[in-house]
């Protein structure tokens, strides 16, 4: 079942797209934050967001050029601002279609069906991770947090990547040799500590302070 995320202010509309689409076998979900849109869309990981332009706090512009920086998912804009100059804004943000309101909900569904087929006939939907606004692509091994992006390596990727996973849970150090060497033996214990230091200072650089927590004696930990 192909998920579809919602950004869209009027609740009515929202609701009644929501209902809609559902019916033809989409699993929708309606934005409730619209100051933390990136976290909802992270936390959902749809394979098709619907972004109206006119929203609180930042325009559709803005979220759909935030989404693009940790994916490639379809995005189509509704909007009642069909002049040419929001067309062009919203394809040039990253937007793959755009829908004028008033809009039948079977023509919007019917483009929604057709955007999903293009795009995941070739190709899988990305799979995030998030919290607190930091997002982990699977796909590319990237960190994205307040517009910035942090290039991982094979190791941090795979630290940070089992600790998300388990998110608001204490990972043992054990678990996380595990993960990195496929065994917790003969593996110095400084090592594992070199490594998570330098995954530390990497976050660091992109704004993210005491992101991952050591609870000592036991392990380390993400907070939800």
């Amino acid at each position: 079942m192909h998920k579809v995320f919602i950004v869209e202010d009027d609740a009515v509309i929202s609701d009644a797209i929501k209902r809609h689409i559902g019916a033809w076998g989409c699993e929708a979900r309606c934005a409730a934050d619209f100051e933390n849109v990136l976290s909802e869309f992270a936390d959902f990981d749809p394979q098709l967001v619907l972004m109206d332009i006119s929203l609180p706090f930042f325009n559709g512009y803005h979220w759909c050029s935030e989404i693009r920086r940790v994916s490639k998912v379809p995005i189509i804009f509704i909007s009642s601002a069909s002049d040419n100059m929001s067309i062009v804004m919203a394809v040039n943000m990253g937007g793959d279609d755009f829908i004028a309101k008033p809009f039948d909900l079977d023509v919007l569904t019917a483009k929604v069906q057709a955007l999903l087929r293009r795009a995941y006939d070739f190709t899988a939907p990305t799979r995030l991770l998030e919290s607190g606004g930091a997002v982990l692509s699977v796909a590319d091994a990237t960190l994205t947090y307040g517009g910035q992006k942090a290039e991982l390596t094979k190791n941090e990727f795979k630290m940070l990547q089992l600790l998300l996973e388990n998110k608001g849970s204490i990972v043992t150090r054990d678990e996380i040799m595990t993960r990195l060497w496929e065994s917790d033996s003969f593996v110095d214990e400084n090592t594992l500590t070199v490594n998570i230091t330098r995954l530390r200072r990497k976050l660091e650089d992109i704004g993210l302070i005491n992101f991952i927590l050591t609870k000592k004696g036991l392990g380390y930990i993400i907070g939800d």
